[in-house]
């Protein structure tokens, strides 16, 4: 596969219909091919409905030849001769069709109704669970507006497909495709009247079909925009009222919700030419088999009884067309959903757990970056590192913002794989290590310190599900935050509220750095983790990490320079390389950088 075609894989979830030529097609197969992989477990139960509706149909199409049957012979009997018993027989006939139709038609839909939320249940999990895995890279170019959008917009328009369209469809299909046949068995002459019938019908099936796909696709996108603003607009709240920016909001909301009304306008108006198209079709069709079938009764070439049944079927055959066509809208609207959600999970995790892992049992912390190279689409960010951090040693990283800081942290915990080089836990490459034995052995906080609803018990518990109220609460003691928490209302039983927010900035950081201390790593990695606290609150967390730094390796991402000062080891950095390496105090006493920061930061205490 070219460049291009990887560059369009990765945005064909959005928009759909710029792709370029081949896309489409790649999309469909795609599609295709996820359903397969949906479908492949209930073969059986797809074929037992496909049996049950076909008999189902079958049942159904009884009638009209029954009252036929019943015009030609069994009236005549009863008239002619008093012969009432073919009457009382083909009423019991009809009863009995009209039975099977109904129970078979009951079983269909409860059947089909369970096989339906069996696939898209299935769908969910594969979805939340792949999402789950793929790298920062995707989360940080893909929105959680657009992933809401696929987990519930998406999802639900298949489930309006598989629900109610599905049905509707596979009838329809049965009819058009058993009428068919039998309006040419029952009267050849009369069924190539409606034959000719077929030809605009065929034009006007093709022409929705070509318009539609497109105009439902354009509704998938206008509702996923919808969600994603929605969604932004009120994750950030506070920032929107504290910038007063509701009335730009409104704005651009009503934009979208009104692209959003023009595409199922749009939509709408398809539906509004073909159905009536169709029906307009039908009754043409009907008239000119009724004015011939008249004729040739007239002339005793065809029975009563078998113009009216043609006529019953005709009917049956038209009304389907109808159905087939709701059942488009639905089609399409979950097409375009599939595509979106087969190009989610399409996407490969570039940082793939290894297929023959290395155990790692026992790990020290020893980190080394040898002669390690990453950058973005746009830039090199470490163009050539090399680094050796001896298990136990605390390291600080200094540096202007963009000098490397975060990404040597990311790569590290194993966030993203090096364009070249290797970086290695204990000797072992992080790329051999089970995912497992990494997350246990790595672990990192970082400056947002987010918290999930639950108790504070259960967000310190995160970091070891396993932990006991007494292991949660020393782990909160040897950080500081024990006090606090104390204090809460239901103390380790309060509930933190949405993202924390019960709780101030620095309480959520010091909840989150008990998390990672009850996870005891080897390897603790800080990116800016101490920038919410309060100088009391920063003071506390420095003397816990003293003590509970000593026997682990530490990688300490800070702009405080107080925070700076409990490491063993500093690195200054600049533009992806590493210009000073030493102690604290060897560097402060010299004239590199750091002591130029160092004397800086002294400066603005005074």
């Amino acid at each position: 596969m070219t460049a291009s075609d990887q560059s369009w894989r990765g945005v064909a979830t959005e928009n759909a219909d710029e792709l370029p030529t081949g896309a489409g097609v790649f999309l469909r197969a795609r599609s295709r091919r996820l359903l397969g992989e949906l479908a492949r477990p209930h073969r059986r139960s797809l074929w037992g409905l496909l049996a049950t509706i076909t008999t189902q149909n079958v049942a159904w199409l009884a009638g009209p030849f029954l009252i036929g049957v019943g015009i030609d012979v069994a009236v005549p009997a009863l008239v002619d001769h008093g012969n009432v018993w073919p009457l009382i027989g083909i009423a019991a006939a009809m009863v009995a069709a009209a039975l099977a139709d109904a129970g078979l038609r009951f079983l269909f839909i409860t059947w089909s109704g369970r096989v339906g939320q069996a696939v898209l249940l299935e769908l969910r999990r594969r979805v939340f669970r792949h999402v789950q895995r793929l790298p920062l890279s995707f989360h940080e170019s893909y929105t959680s507006g657009k992933t809401i959008s696929r987990l519930t917009s998406d999802v639900e328009a298949l489930s309006e497909l598989l629900d109610e369209g599905l049905d509707n469809l596979l009838s329809a299909v049965f009819s058009v495709l058993f009428i068919g046949v039998f309006l040419l068995v029952l009267d050849l002459p009369l069924g190539l009247v409606v034959l000719i019938g077929f030809a605009p019908l065929y034009l006007v099936v093709r022409w929705f079909q070509k318009h539609s796909t497109a105009a439902y696709r354009r509704t998938r996108e206008t509702i996923a925009a919808l969600i994603v603003q929605f969604t932004e607009t009120f994750g950030g709240i506070r920032a929107v009222q504290a910038f007063r920016r509701e009335r730009r909001n409104d704005a651009l909301h009503g934009a979208l919700n009104e692209d959003n009304r023009l595409a199922h306008n749009r939509a709408f108006w398809l539906i509004a030419v073909f159905v009536p198209a169709v029906t307009l079709i039908g009754n043409l069709v009907t008239v000119a088999v009724l004015a011939y079938g008249s004729l040739r009764v007239l002339d005793g070439e065809l029975a009563v009884g078998t113009l009216v049944s043609f006529l019953l079927y005709l009917r049956r055959f038209f009304d389907p067309l109808q159905d087939v066509a709701m059942f488009y809208n639905s089609y399409q609207s979950a097409t375009a959903a599939l595509e979106k959600l087969s190009g989610v999970l399409e996407e490969v995790p570039t940082v793939p757990e290894p297929e023959n892992p290395i155990r790692l049992q026992e790990p020290h912390g020893e980190l080394v970056f040898d002669g390690v190279t990453f950058g973005y689409t746009d830039r090199t960010v470490l163009p050539s590192l090399d680094l050796r951090v001896p298990a136990g040693q605390t390291v600080a990283l200094v540096g202007a913002t963009g000098a490397g800081k975060s990404t040597l942290a990311r790569l590290a915990a194993r966030f993203y794989d090096p364009v070249g080089g290797e970086v290695r836990l204990d000797g072992v490459p992080l790329r051999r290590l089970a995912d497992a034995d990494l997350r246990r052995a790595v672990v990192m906080v970082t400056q947002e310190s987010f918290l999930f609803s639950g108790t504070v018990a259960d967000n310190i518990a995160f970091g070891r599900p396993g932990a006991t109220r007494s292991q949660i609460e020393d782990a909160a003691r040897a950080i500081g935050a024990h006090g606090f928490i104390a204090a809460l209302p239901e103390g380790y039983d309060t509930d933190v509220s949405k993202r924390g927010g019960r709780l101030s900035a620095g309480q959520r950081q010091l909840v989150s750095f008990a998390r990672a201390f009850l996870a005891d790593p080897a390897l603790l990695i800080l990116d800016e983790a101490t920038s919410s606290l309060d100088v009391p609150s920063e003071r506390l967390v420095q003397h816990a990490l003293q003590t509970l730094l000593a026997d682990r390796t530490a990688l300490i991402i800070a702009h405080r320079l107080s925070t700076v000062e409990i490491a063993d080891r500093v690195l200054v950095m600049d533009d992806g390389r590493i210009v000073e390496d030493g102690s604290p105090g060897e560097l402060v006493a010299g004239v590199g950088r750091f002591a130029d920061l160092h004397r800086a930061w002294a400066d603005s205490l005074v």
